[in-house]
């Protein structure tokens, strides 16, 4: 069908279903890989933190394989079909490896085969779209409504097939933990749905056009920019802090969710994962109001609170146990509140560098400005965070072999309020933006 004929509300509902299950997909395991792999395999936390930058170097070479591939060869759609089902076989397979080397390995092989399909699918919504700045953030929504939806139901599978009647709070964790196979079973499936429906979705072929390379030039301007020099200086610390949240919450959410039942684990489930989700709602809540925060507030002020949400929320998550404890009240309310400053550090920090670096960039670099940014937060600032994370764990570790979480998040903390000083301090007050009729 040529892309005019497919009437506008049928093309958005196909984009949203799109969106929902590519983040489904990923949602339904990346909470619960350190749990699943420290608790059930054993794997040490500088192993873990292997896993998670070979998650990463995805991210990096992803550019070069979509734009080498899909913009010059084959269709996208076809492309995301391929991927997407081929991804499946791979992360099939995760549910049954056991070795250090064999997991590494296919991580990072799907980590190759998945992470092109992020960008894909953007690209694809945009070409189809016919009012992008309307109608877009409506359909990568649904993105974040899949991540939501497999959360908690992968909690609630855990919750009633994986969670004993009676035995120790270590005992009901470790049997949560082998349930967690299930989670790469489940993103399968759903990458076999994901694949066949791409072939349903709208012809878009290859530009096979040859295209200057602009990064030189992007790279230029963020160096000529005081504001975007002090930002791209702060990507590396700000996504190793993001990584200490991404890499250790589930298990942390975990094991006080397996130490009694409450009413919170009848709505999430158990395991972390779906409590998790509760920083997703908040998220999407932060970028509702973020056009009108956008236009009252500095970008240097909404920057600043979303640093400082990262230090407050490792702040919750190192001392609110210990505070609760001593109050003689469960500390799970307490962390909700930790997990759902996510919603600020993400809409505050993230998605406004996204903002600025879109202002102060010139309309010739600004997609490469844009790649840039993201290259550089989430590849290699994960690959670096992840090795930091996994390090600080196996520091962190006591003679029981448990974790210190006050020291664990402790770091992040610090490092968060020492990335706010940088930025009070170096960042303009105004920036000046780019002077290209944009």
């Amino acid at each position: 069908m040529a892309e005019g004929s497919v009437p506008a509300p049928a093309l958005k509902t196909r984009l949203s279903v799109m969106m929902f299950l590519q983040y489904a997909i990923w949602g339904a395991w990346l909470p619960l890989l350190w749990p699943f792999l420290n608790g059930h395999l054993g794997f040490t936390p500088g192993q873990i933190g292997d896993m998670f930058a070979v998650g990463a170097a995805g991210a990096i070479f992803a550019p070069f394989i979509a734009g080498q591939i899909a913009d010059r060869f084959f269709s996208t759609e076809k492309f995301l079909a391929v991927s997407h089902i081929a991804g499946a076989a791979l992360v099939w397979q995760l549910s049954h490896l056991t070795t250090y080397n064999q997991f590494l390995g296919f991580s990072l092989a799907y980590s190759l085969v998945y992470s092109p399909t992020l960008s894909l699918t953007n690209s694809l919504a945009f070409h189809h779209l016919p009012d992008r700045d309307r109608d877009f953030g409506k359909v990568r929504l649904w993105g974040t409504i899949g991540w939501i939806c497999v959360g908690i139901g992968i909690g609630q599978y855990l919750l009633h097939a994986h969670t004993p009647a009676t035995g120790t709070p270590e005992e009901i964790t470790k049997a949560q933990q082998a349930g967690m196979t299930a989670a790469f079973k489940l993103s399968a499936v759903l990458g076999v749905v994901m694949g066949l429906f791409c072939f349903t979705l709208p012809h878009t072929p290859p530009s096979k056009e040859k295209r200057n390379n602009a990064t030189a030039e992007a790279i230029g301007e963020v160096l000529r920019s005081r504001a975007l020099a002090v930002l791209f200086l702060l990507l590396v610390p700000v996504s190793c802090i993001h990584q200490f949240y991404f890499v250790h919450t589930s298990e942390f959410l975990g094991t006080f969710q397996s130490q009694a039942a409450t009413d919170i684990n009848k709505i999430f489930g158990v395991g972390g994962g779906g409590l998790m989700t509760i920083g997703q709602m908040a998220e999407i809540t932060v970028l509702a109001i973020m056009p009108f925060a956008l236009k009252r507030f500095s970008r240097k002020a909404l920057l600043g609170v979303g640093l400082l949400a990262y230090g407050l929320r490792m702040a919750v998550f190192a001392f609110g146990p210990g505070l609760a404890a001593n109050a003689g009240v469960s500390p799970i309310p307490l962390l909700m509140v930790g997990v759902a400053m996510h919603g600020l550090c993400f809409g505050c920090f993230i998605f406004v560098s996204f903002v600025v670096v879109d202002e102060l960039t010139t309309k010739d670099v600004r997609a490469s400005a844009q790649s840039l940014f993201a290259l550089v937060i989430f590849g290699i600032g994960i690959i670096v965070g992840s090795k930091v994370a996994g390090m600080w764990a196996e520091s962190s570790k006591l003679a029981t072999g448990k974790l210190d979480y006050v020291k664990l998040f402790a770091m992040p903390m610090w490092a968060s309020l020492g990335c706010l000083m940088a930025l009070l301090l170096f960042y303009p007050n105004r920036a000046r933006k780019a002077e290209d009729g944009q």
